[in-house]
């Protein structure tokens, strides 16, 4: 099956994922594009345990008042460079870890992966994306 970088390029702007990564799981999909985005996101998944045990030293502190001034929620978003803490995705990914963190109010981070699909998707997701 012959891929076309058309249909390379779609894949990469519906993922984010590199043009390369695009391509390889298009021919391991067969050209299927829902096969190619989940091929894409068990990479992210991988990528993500591969980095667990790096140090991440940059990331963003973002913080949430109620509008009543009764409460607020101040989280810390690490990850290893700070071109990848400027980068849309991140802030993207940090900003709805704060909105959970305030709907939600959990105790750890794994209580609010555990309650948030949302965001445990979209950490991998964006583990994939900036490595």
């Amino acid at each position: 099956m012959v891929i076309t970088a058309a249909q390379v390029n779609e894949l990469r702007q519906k993922t984010g994922a590199g043009m390369m990564d695009c391509k390889k799981a298009l021919t391991e999909a067969e050209g299927d594009f829902e096969k190619a985005i989940e091929i894409l996101r068990k990479k992210g998944a991988a990528v993500a345990s591969k980095r667990a045990e790096k140090t991440a030293n940059e990331g963003l502190v973002l913080t949430k008042i109620s509008e009543d001034k009764e409460s607020g929620v101040m989280v810390e978003v690490n990850c290893e460079t700070d071109f990848v803490a400027k980068s849309a995705d991140f802030v993207n990914f940090a900003n709805e870890v704060l909105d959970a963190v305030f709907t939600l109010s959990p105790a750890s981070v794994s209580e609010l992966l555990e309650k948030s699909a949302k965001v445990k998707d979209l950490q991998i997701e964006v583990m994939g994306k900036v490595g």
